[in-house]
């Protein structure tokens, strides 16, 4: 089984790419969707970061205000360090646990984890290849203020909170630049998806 890093940009479209990887037949789970999972009411993660920050993160409901928190830690590099260490290793352990369960289920397939941090946690080296997602910078800020409430000063503290674009592709296998229009970002995942074929065939 070949195990793929899928990272870049917040707002650079990974998702999008993503979902084409499975569309041609590749596996793939969301970390930001175990991030969630485990950052509900009653898991252990939830508490720990609750007893972090204190219940000034949490709406009403006693869920996390992903929103407030959002606002503590991308202005802090100390708290984005800490809510990072709390919830990382339980990230990864899901993600590993998923990848065992994908090399019992298809040995030759396809596997591809979807994380923002991966670079800057240092988890790229677990992976065979890593696929990096890019636009340009207007193009981000564009799509991050049309899929969010956020302000254009938050926007700015999001982007600034993750390795440089031009830094995170040194590290990359394959570059998608997802600047353009949906044929053209498929083009190149097909291009990309059939080198990664090719390699998962040979292992």
């Amino acid at each position: 089984m070949l195990r793929v890093g899928l990272t870049g940009g917040i707002a650079t479209g990974k998702s999008i790419v993503g979902e084409m990887l499975v569309g041609m037949g590749c596996h793939l789970i969301d970390s930001d969707r175990i991030t969630h999972d485990l950052l509900r009411t009653g898991e252990a993660v939830h508490a720990a970061v609750v007893g972090e920050f204190g219940n000034r993160i949490l709406a009403p409901d006693g869920a996390i205000d992903r929103r407030i928190l959002g606002g503590i830690v991308f202005n802090d590099p100390n708290a984005r360090k800490t809510l990072n260490s709390l919830v990382h290793p339980a990230v990864f352990q899901r993600q590993q646990e998923w990848l065992g369960q994908v090399q019992a289920q298809d040995p030759d397939g396809i596997a591809i984890v979807d994380a923002a941090l991966m670079i800057e946690a240092g988890r790229y080296k677990s992976y065979d290849r890593i696929i990096v997602v890019t636009c340009s910078p207007e193009v981000q800020r564009k799509r991050l203020k049309s899929r969010s409430t956020l302000s254009d000063d938050e926007i700015e503290a999001r982007i600034r909170a993750q390795m440089p674009m031009e830094e995170k592709v040194k590290y990359a296998d394959f570059v998608i630049d997802n600047s353009g229009t949906i044929a053209e970002t498929q083009k190149q995942v097909e291009d990309v998806y059939a080198k990664l074929r090719a390699e998962a065939l040979q292992k």
